[in-house]
């Protein structure tokens, strides 16, 4: 995917490091890295406290996780961004406190203390059930990774293809992800020659490119300061 390509890159450009490739599980991935059986991954990180005091999580970006709204196609007038749906007093689908959407929709309730989103806090991280709840009616909008429901929804191959004319998707914004690194000295060398390496291929233009070729759009884009 998309970021093994832009790992490759990284490599190109770091002639004192070999980089092997190894496919994994997320759950693998993290007891690895903590382990020290690997020395960096990818899994769509975003940076969070807890995170940072685990691992070396790097200054730059590899990535933009961009963050929206799904709610059913039927709403579409009413609802053309995340403002409107809090304005419109829509009912969200609870989100785990562990995940790090919940803190976004925190701060985006702090930004808009006048018309917040009602948050409530679930008790499993995923929501299997999310897209039927929105078309049963039970809540209005769920916040989803669009990359999940570009998969889920719309692919033709897609689990929930079939409610593809039901539901639509809106982004919000996007949110920086990182590359894991495993913690020792040795590694926080590495992670300053990473930061090198990935600032010189977004100056290049090749994030950008890449991120076309794998995304259909430029997932960069989507980032706000």
């Amino acid at each position: 995917g998309f970021e093994v390509q832009v790992l490759k890159a990284v490599d190109e450009k770091l002639p004192d490091y070999k980089f092997n490739y190894n496919p994994t599980s997320d759950e693998d991935l993290l007891i690895g890295l903590e382990s020290g059986k690997y020395d960096i991954g990818t899994k769509g990180a975003w940076k969070t406290p807890e995170r940072e005091q685990k691992f070396i999580i790097p200054e730059e970006k590899i990535a933009a996780s961009v963050i929206g709204l799904t709610y059913r196609t039927a709403d579409k007038a009413k609802y053309s961004n995340l403002e409107d749906f809090a304005k419109q007093n829509g009912k969200l689908i609870p989100i785990s406190p562990q995940n790090a959407q919940y803190k976004v929709i925190e701060d985006f309730n702090a930004a808009n203390p006048k018309t917040p989103i009602k948050l409530d806090a679930a008790d499993q991280f995923t929501i299997s059930d999310a897209y039927a709840w929105l078309l049963e009616g039970r809540y209005d909008g769920f916040f989803d990774i669009k990359l999940s429901f570009d998969n889920s929804v719309l692919a033709a191959d897609g689990p929930y293809h079939d409610y593809a004319s039901k539901l639509s998707y809106v982004p919000y914004k996007g949110i920086p992800t990182y590359p894991i690194i495993h913690k020792n000295a040795t590694n926080e060398s590495f992670a300053k020659a990473y930061d090198k390496a990935i600032k010189e291929l977004e100056a290049d233009g090749t994030l950008t490119k890449l991120s076309k070729k794998y995304f259909g759009e430029d997932v960069f884009s989507y980032l706000k300061d």
